[in-house]
């Protein structure tokens, strides 16, 4: 790996997540000499355990909240508190390297939200400046580049695509003939979740080994496709691009024309100091992207970098997340699925109701529901006992607990079910900075403000009661809400919103600022809408396409 400190990099990429690593990695590859700061350290397999509370419970992907606070606001008049809401993960390879891995395309719908819903009202909806068939062919190179598991043919709405996915599904948990057979007697149609993860060995990495310890958790072996396996080795490999993990971004620098120099940091030792670019590019999250570049003030920005129409930590959208299950008595199941299965994976995924019709439009127009992913409990036992315990009112503690647990381990297989629905942007959910709080840095924190439009939750609700009627008619004894919709906070948008017009989005079609021309942000900070799936995958394939813009702009500028 080179060595560009005290010297000018071409590019210095802040975040090395699903954005920042696919940037670096096209980048390294067609020429560029790359230097990425990532916040976190770069873990290996021997950081990942198979340990609820080491991997799940401290501070391994996210930080204390005593050192690295974020403030946290319901809408703005609630009352402000410090929180770890709103990290997704600090590590070389972000998110990625702890992501469940389910992959899945936005549908040509989601980039024209405001053309589809000029009706409806307290959401402040924006088009996105490219439409589906120009992100399309890079949906196809990442599921490529880094390995995607799934089977095209079995989804009857999937969104246009040039062929199927580069790997067969992975293998299944006997229990998804449940699901099917609930789809089949309500009419939807369920189908092989998509996975970023290797079926069979692929680009010299073993496949998965099936220990069922995946969400929230790390690969010790490679297989799951994250930036930390996939693309960061890719990178490095060129010998042009430098990772250096533990450095802590405070400010992306400018000169007195108003262009980016650089970036200054804290390095793992504490050090301040300053890596020189001819480009930089911002990918640290929507919530810290906005942070970093409304703290790099300056005589020519005193609002904030590119934040000159005052739009930067504004529109900012998470994911409406809805929860159910369902459990099956033991006894009541065909002989072939009472047993425990070494597979821990469902795979069974319906977007019948991507778009909802009748009643749930409503007289606005607005129909759009979500997808309903069908997966079995976590192996967590904390997790697991929590669970339960909230489940009854009082929650239940000591023998009363022992007992449900034993029940749920004994006597009946859960299958549960999330929904991720749209999260509208509005005026009341954006960032901000803190004019008190600080992190064990000294550097300002962000402040959210959180504030659901009410249609997400209707919405959502429609999505998972759709879910349970399936689960029912599979023969379910119970099935019901796990809890009311709310917020997934690991997945982050619309800070940093791209479009045509400097009046109203930040960042160009390019995903570069429209105020500094040698910036450019690629997290979900550029998304105008956050789409009813998770949206790794099209940060990843944005990131893919941007990464072509900025090397035309390396050459084209000395």
């Amino acid at each position: 790996m080179i060595d560009l400190e005290g010297q000018q990099a071409d590019v210095c990429i802040v975040g090395s997540g699903a954005g920042g690593g696919s940037v670096a990695m096209q980048l390294a590859e067609a020429g560029a000499r790359v230097v990425v700061l990532e916040k976190g350290p770069w873990l290996g397999p021997k950081d990942f355990p198979q340990d609820e509370i080491l991997s799940a419970r401290r501070d391994l992907w996210a930080p204390f909240e005593s050192e690295e606070p974020h403030v946290w606001q319901e809408g703005d008049g609630g009352a402000a508190h410090s929180s770890r809401l709103g990290w997704i993960a600090s590590c070389v390879g972000g998110g990625t390297v702890h992501m469940g891995g389910f992959f899945f395309r936005l549908h040509p719908g989601d980039f024209a939200m405001a053309k589809r819903y000029p009706k409806l009202k307290g959401a402040e909806l924006a088009d996105w400046p490219i439409d589906y068939a120009a992100l399309a062919p890079y949906y196809d190179r990442v599921e490529r580049a880094i390995g995607v598991s799934g089977k095209a043919s079995e989804h009857p709405h999937a969104p246009p695509r040039s062929g199927d996915y580069p790997l067969p599904p992975l293998r299944e948990n006997p229990l998804s003939a449940l699901v099917d057979r609930g789809a089949a007697k309500v009419g939807a149609h369920a189908f092989s979740t998509p996975r970023a993860i290797l079926s069979r060995a692929y680009n010299g990495r073993a496949p998965c080994a099936y220990h069922n310890f995946c969400g929230g958790y790390g690969c010790e072996i490679g297989a799951k496709s994250s930036v930390l396996d996939a693309l960061i080795p890719q990178a490095v490999k060129t010998g042009r691009c430098e990772v250096r993990a533990g450095c802590m971004a405070f400010e992306v620098t400018t000169d007195k024309t108003g262009r980016a120099t650089g970036v200054s940091y804290y390095d793992d030792k504490g050090a301040a100091k300053t890596q020189r670019a001819r480009l930089v590019v911002v990918s640290a999250t929507a919530i810290e992207s906005a942070r970093l570049l409304l703290n790099s003030t300056s005589a020519r920005f005193p609002r904030g970098l590119g934040n000159g129409a005052g739009l930067v930590g504004k529109h900012l959208t998470f994911s409406t997340l809805a929860k159910g299950y369902g459990e099956f008595a033991v006894d009541a199941l065909p002989q072939e699925l009472r047993g425990r299965h070494p597979v821990h994976f469902l795979q069974r995924t319906v977007q019948d109701d991507y778009y909802l019709g009748g009643d749930a439009a409503g007289d606005d127009g607005y129909d759009k529901g979500g997808t309903a992913n069908f997966l079995l409990p976590h192996r967590n036992p904390i997790h697991a006992a929590e669970r339960l315990s909230s489940r009854s009112v009082p929650a239940l503690w000591g023998a009363e607990l022992q007992r449900a647990l034993s029940r749920y381990h004994r006597d009946v297989r859960e299958i549960e079910v999330e929904v991720f629905a749209e999260f509208l942007p509005t005026a009341g959910t954006r960032v901000e900075i803190d004019p008190q709080v600080k992190d064990r840095w000294g550097i300002p924190s962000a402040r959210i403000h959180h504030q659901h439009h009410a249609r997400d939750l209707t919405q959502a609700k429609h999505v998972l009661d759709r879910a349970l009627s399936l689960l029912k008619a599979a023969g379910a004894q119970r099935a019901q809400a796990e809890s009311s919709p709310s917020t997934t906070h690991v997945l982050q948008h619309g800070t940093c919103r791209f479009g045509k017009d400097p009046a109203s989005s930040v960042l160009d079609p390019d995903c570069r600022s429209h105020e500094v021309d040698n910036l450019y942000v690629v997290d979900g900070s550029f998304m105008p809408s956050s789409g009813a799936v998770p949206t790794t995958l099209t940060i990843m394939a944005n990131a893919f396409r941007v990464a072509e813009s900025i090397g035309a702009h390396l050459k084209a500028v000395p």
